[in-house]
């Protein structure tokens, strides 16, 4: 099976992109290098088995010319996926937020410390949904 991303995943990376259309790209991504499969068998970068569908994407943490926006959304993905199923985890900057601790951040120990990029993994059970996230940053009302 061809791997395909998680309409809630390609749903996000169109708000980002609508809302920062200039944004730099570089460290964009989704699916796991040959590299990255071989070091991590777990991440969410890796196709499902049985559907072939990826639920991770990586963003590119330069949107603009102001270096707190990153940050910023960063901040308001943790608080979405607080209050709204559909995120499992969210990681940047040697930080990582999800369920286990409320939302609340918390080191993130692994070896990427996504620095250059935010890394968002998506529940298996939204693979179909592409709904509009109610981000603020991207478009959503607070």
């Amino acid at each position: 099976m061809k791997p395909w991303l998680s309409k809630s995943a390609v749903q996000f990376r169109e708000q980002v992109d609508d809302c920062f259309p200039d944004r730099d790209r570089k460290s964009d991504g989704w699916l796991a290098s040959l590299e990255h499969r071989m070091r991590s068998a777990k991440s969410d970068h890796n196709p499902d088995p049985e559907s072939a569908c990826v639920r991770a994407l990586d963003i590119t943490a330069r949107l603009s010319d102001d270096k707190r926006i990153p940050a910023y959304l960063a901040d308001q993905i943790r608080l979405f996926g607080k209050h709204n199923g559909r995120i499992s985890y969210v990681i940047f900057e040697g930080k990582i937020a999800s369920p286990i601790l409320g939302w609340r951040w918390r080191k993130y120990k692994g070896i990427n410390q996504h620095n250059h990029h935010i890394h968002i993994s998506f529940k298996k059970d939204q693979d179909k949904n592409s709904d509009f996230f109610n981000i603020p940053l991207l478009g959503g009302k607070a």
